[in-house]
């Protein structure tokens, strides 16, 4: 590791920010990233209980679970483009504009899945539409959550950007809260027989309702000030994508380390489960319902992390999560296999609310912090969305392979858990402290300087 500037940056926020556009740009990009989110969960569920009988009618139940979970790892898969061609763009003609785009495609691609005829209507078209429908969630959720990050961390006072910046994260669990509640609400209301039929897609088409709310709501908020502040300057990058891979390569492994475990985890915690818990006679609806409660919880513990971050530090944070999640791997599993509710509300609290969302909520202040203002897009979005490909997205679909047919094998599921437990935490240990406070602690500079530190 580089030793530490003894010079502060520049700011990364001009000195007067609008209290008002401030409060403005943080619902917006909350809301913004809940409803994004919702979007490509409820794919997740819908692929977990559905899709492979409406479009992979004619495989085995064990190999539909795999196809479906194969087109639910193609929305990750599409990630990265989205990162680079909107982190690309977000870095030379603004934030702003970007996450307009991101939220029209994610609720155009999510509202088709919900209007898209089966394979028992239009044969193998089906599932073909199906994954060009995934990839467009992909992309947009992709060059989502680089810019949303910025506009929350770019807004906040610089003492408090990891708890600002958290305020974005919560999108995950409100999204997986509604997405669970959507197919919980909609399989309480009407019987198994209609919910096959056609109530499996009411989840998809009230997305759009959704995104039309949110679109109004970032209309109304500034570019971001950092960004003005680069434009007046006349310090946007030409080419930033490809500036930002050759000058911060470690960089950007370091965020794709740290990312790893609380990614792939949370889709083995909640997606996986689906599969997996009904296959040892666990009641769906019970997945579901713990599932959600834990979602709920996480609209308060990623809140709280990253406040703590902002005095504890980031790198500490992240540490202090690995960690979490690397112990609690043998018994995640060991309290779902007692069927118990109480006990898998549990586990899931005590892996997602405390060792996930310690990693999670740093993310946005952490990954941002790590790169210069003109570059920042780019580097917050290039780095996290290779992660979710290799983590997240495939996530499901190794642990369904890993545990077998008879689905008997958890404690391979549980190896690869702790694996990626400890690629995050060597990724934390590596990397630098850019917390302000907690730099002033140290006697270093409060601003941690990217170009310095290269």
């Amino acid at each position: 590791m580089s030793a530490p500037a003894t010079t502060a940056a520049p700011p990364t926020t001009p000195p007067t920010v609008d209290p008002k556009m401030r409060r403005r740009a943080l619902v917006s990009s909350t809301l913004g990233t809940c409803i994004e989110w919702y979007d490509f969960y409820v794919y997740g569920v819908a692929a977990a209980i559905i899709l492979n009988v409406q479009f992979f009618p004619n495989a085995s139940p064990f190999v539909g679970i795999l196809l479906s979970f194969s087109t639910y790892a193609i929305g990750f898969a599409a990630r990265p483009i989205g990162g680079i061609i909107f982190a690309h763009f977000g870095d030379r003609l603004g934030r702003k504009k970007m996450l307009m785009i991101t939220l029209g495609l994610m609720g155009i691609g999510t509202f088709l899945i919900g209007i898209l005829p089966t394979y028992n209507t239009i044969g193998i078209a089906a599932p073909i539409l199906l994954v060009l429908l995934r990839i467009v969630q992909g992309i947009g959720v992709g060059g989502e959550w680089g810019g949303a990050a910025l506009m929350a961390t770019e807004f906040a006072p610089a003492k408090s950007r990891g708890f600002f910046g958290s305020w974005p994260q919560i999108g995950v669990p409100v999204g997986t809260l509604l997405a669970n509640g959507a197919f919980f609400i909609m399989g309480g209301l009407i019987t198994p027989e209609a919910f096959v039929a056609w109530g499996w897609r009411i989840p998809f088409l009230i997305s759009i309702v959704l995104v039309a709310i949110s679109f109004y709501i970032r209309s109304k908020v500034a570019e971001s000030p950092v960004f003005e502040e680069i434009k007046r300057k006349g310090e946007i990058e030409k080419l930033p994508v490809v500036k930002v891979i050759k000058t911060r390569p470690l960089i950007i492994l370091k965020v794709v380390m740290m990312r790893f475990a609380e990614n792939a985890n949370y889709y083995i915690y909640t997606t996986f489960l689906l599969a997996y818990g009904p296959a040892i006679l666990l009641e769906k609806n019970s997945i579901l319902l713990a599932t959600m409660i834990m979602a709920g919880l996480g609209v308060f513990s990623i809140p709280f992390w990253g406040w703590v971050s902002d005095r504890w530090g980031r790198r500490y944070t992240v540490m202090a999560g690995a960690v979490t999640m690397l112990v609690m791997a043998f018994p995640f599993f060991w309290a779902v296999q007692t069927g118990d509710f109480f006990m898998v509300l549990l586990v899931l609290i005590l892996t997602c609310n405390i060792g996930r969302d310690l990693c999670y909520s740093v993310e946005p202040a952490y990954f941002t912090e790590l790169f210069e203002p003109k570059l920042r897009y780019s580097g917050a979005s290039v780095g996290p969305q290779v992660a979710a490909v290799f983590a997240g997205g495939f996530a499901p679909l190794i642990a369904t392979l890993l545990i077998g047919p008879e689905f008997d094998r958890y404690w391979l599921v549980a190896v690869y858990m702790v694996l990626t437990s400890l690629i995050t935490l060597v990724g934390a240990f590596w990397s630098p402290e850019t917390a302000p406070r907690v730099r002033l602690r140290r006697g270093l500079s409060a601003e941690y300087d990217p170009i310095a530190n290269k």
